[in-house]
């Protein structure tokens, strides 16, 4: 069952995503102020809320583990890191392509994008701990541990350009404001849940990795303790 949604939510996903793609860089106009680099906002913003998502699953899943002490919810709680990590990584980055065309850098350090990056590193954090750390309890209570200490910066991050008096080279959130053109709208919020299919399958493809290798680790350790 879950092997059949991991290949529906892919293809699907894909197929969305494609289409979409079409939609944004073939049938969509130009932004009036910006030009053709507007069109990455279409995978900017999606990619930062849908990192959120699958964070807030990990810092979840993390909570789940503390709780019942069921390695189910660790190993969901690093494959969904591990997306959120990537989706992280391409909000960064494509937002670093798009400051250097509008404000003449590829790097400004106002307040939400050193929020983000500080999250991207605190994730990283996550992702590098867990090797370390041999015993199975052990690792996943540090790695739950630090993703409820991660979390904390994801509010920081979305309250970066609501602040008042507080420098920032961002536009306000779209969506929230109205300024976003209703054109624009209708492949906006479809990239939004591309991504979220797609990351979805992702998660449903690591999680099987994980659980596996928790199996055959389990395995490893009865044949050496014979």
């Amino acid at each position: 069952m879950r092997e059949k949604a991991t290949y529906v939510l892919g293809i699907l996903g894909t197929l969305l995503m494609l289409l979409n793609l079409k939609t944004i860089f073939l049938d969509l106009p130009n932004e009036a102020a910006q030009g053709a680099i507007f069109r990455i906002i279409f995978i900017h913003v999606p990619a930062a809320i849908n990192a959120d998502v699958f964070l807030f699953v990990a810092l979840v899943a993390s909570i789940m583990f503390l709780a019942k002490k069921n390695f189910f919810w660790d190993s969901l709680a690093v494959s969904a890191t591990e997306v959120g990590v990537m989706l992280l990584c391409v909000n960064l980055a494509t937002g670093s392509i798009w400051g250097r065309n509008i404000w003449g850098v590829w790097w400004a350090w106002d307040l939400r994008m050193t929020s983000q990056l500080m999250c991207l590193l605190l994730y990283l954090g996550y992702l590098l701990v867990r090797p370390a750390i041999g015993e199975p309890t052990q690792r996943a209570t540090m790695s739950a541990f630090i993703s409820i200490f991660a979390f904390a910066d994801i509010p920081l991050v979305a309250m970066a350009i609501r602040l008042p008096n507080v420098r920032t080279q961002h536009p306000g959130p779209v969506l929230e404001t109205g300024t976003l053109d209703a054109l624009y709208r209708p492949p906006f919020i479809i990239g939004i849940f591309v991504l979220l299919l797609i990351g979805a399958a992702l998660t449903l493809v690591r999680l099987h990795q994980e659980t596996t290798r928790r199996e055959i680790d389990s395995l490893r350790r009865e044949l050496h303790a014979i």
